[in-house]
């Protein structure tokens, strides 16, 4: 059995600057390696710091193991996108976490919500074939909309990509929700597991997960917010702000739920970023 490795607060803290900066754990590693630290030391600090599991970084870092891109991670107190300020509230490590203000605008929030509501459906998920799916855990309506898919639409993805440093083409279209009183999305994760036999299928029209953003379209009257049981965080649901986080795959500190609603309705817009540009799947 190895001694566990002592890992000292400024080699962690670079670790943590180097990944909110954009860079994947390859990169990482790497940088590591060229500073002279044994890969497979490096492979087990990283995991510790990342709150990966060994197993999950070895499968994506494995030769032959395609590569893609990672977000960069907003900074406080505010970024400027073309002339739209988005405040940074809050911000968490591990997993990285932004809360963010003003993400969309009131009359944007609105708009969503109107072209929305006729499309609405059972929310669905994503099973282990790859396959969408009627899941207990969420009891929520939705829609998604194509990439692009009108003006409003493709000014939102832009906004994203220029914030988080990754191509809108990396976004699965964006999904609309739509909960009422009692309705909830139960703890899950948003990354595909690499354990699940549909893994590859999933992962074939752009690679892993590699971040989400919930962006929350009004403010239910009460309940409805976004919880973080393994951090003990509950980011409120508030119009206009979002919430942003970035994980790998494997990473069990991104677990999430959306909190029941206990008065009112609550609409959020969800993003997922892709490590790969995305291709929406064809129907069978």
């Amino acid at each position: 059995m190895h001694p566990r490795t002592t890992i000292s607060p400024e080699l962690r803290e670079w670790i943590l600057a180097t990944t909110r900066a954009g860079h994947g754990v390859p990169e990482v590693l790497r940088l590591l390696k060229e500073s002279g630290y044994d890969p497979r030391q490096s492979r087990s600090i990283v995991a510790e710091v990342l709150k990966l599991p060994l197993a999950t970084l070895l499968a994506s870092t494995a030769k032959g193991s395609p590569q893609g891109l990672r977000t960069k991670h907003p900074e406080a107190p505010e970024v400027c996108i073309d002339g739209h300020a988005v405040g940074v509230s809050l911000s968490v490590d591990v997993p990285a976490l932004r809360v963010l203000e003003n993400i969309l605008s009131g009359p944007e929030c609105d708009e969503l919500i109107a072209l929305a509501r006729p499309r609405l459906q059972r929310a669905l998920t994503v099973d282990s074939e790859g396959r969408h799916q009627v899941d207990r855990r969420r009891t929520s309506e939705g829609m998604f909309f194509t990439l692009n898919e009108m003006p409003l639409v493709g000014r939102i993805e832009q906004r994203l990509a220029t914030l988080l440093g990754v191509p809108a083409n990396h976004g699965e279209g964006l999904q609309i929700l739509h909960y009422l009183p009692g309705q909830e999305y139960e703890p899950h994760f948003d990354w595909f597991d690499p354990e699940q036999p549909g893994y590859e299928a999933i992962t074939a029209v752009g690679g892993q997960r590699i971040a989400s953003v919930v962006m929350y379209l009004n403010t239910p009257a009460q309940g409805g917010g976004t919880a973080f049981p393994e951090l003990g965080l509950t980011v409120t649901a508030r119009r206009g702000a979002a919430v942003y986080f970035a994980y790998e795959g494997g990473d069990q500190s991104s677990l999430h739920a959306g909190l029941p609603v206990l008065d009112g309705e609550k609409w959020i817009a969800t993003k997922w970023l892709r490590e790969r540009p995305y291709k929406k799947p064809k129907k069978a």
